[in-house]
């Protein structure tokens, strides 16, 4: 089942992330595409506050990886900066995937081996001021 929704403020995008965020239980994981721009880490930032409350969010970028400590526990990894999946091995992210996570995974397309097929896959379109599309895709 798709999802689709155009929000045209950023309190929008936030909304619908807290709704769709309300609904996550651990080891889901959340595959999050889009341009730079599109309102990938607005969307963490505002699921991983409705769930836990005001920790910072910000995106991994350097880092590749940051848990969010709740019950449960959320994991948000950035892959914009993986260039080819064989570097993921060193880097240990799988960790990342042990059931007991709420996984957000920004840039997901950069290595979707590192993912189950198992996920939701969120979609957002546009940048800059205007509006955003977001099309939610459920697990088969």
């Amino acid at each position: 089942m798709i999802l689709r929704r155009t929000c045209t403020t950023e309190a929008d995008l936030a909304m619908l992330a807290a709704d769709f965020g309300a609904r996550l239980m651990p080891g889901d994981v959340v595959a999050l595409a889009g341009p730079l721009g599109a309102g990938k880490t607005a969307f963490v930032r505002a699921l991983v506050e409705a769930r836990l409350g005001g920790d910072p969010v910000s995106s991994p970028t350097f880092v590749f990886r940051h848990r969010y400590p709740g019950t449960p526990p959320i994991e948000h990894l950035d892959l914009y900066r993986i260039e080819d999946p064989r570097e993921l091995p060193e880097l240990g992210l799988e960790e990342a995937f042990d059931g007991e996570a709420i996984v957000l995974v920004e840039w997901w397309r950069h290595a979707p081996s590192l993912l189950p097929a198992r996920r939701y896959e969120v979609e957002i379109d546009g940048a800059g001021a205007g509006p955003r599309t977001v099309a939610i895709r459920e697990p088969a």
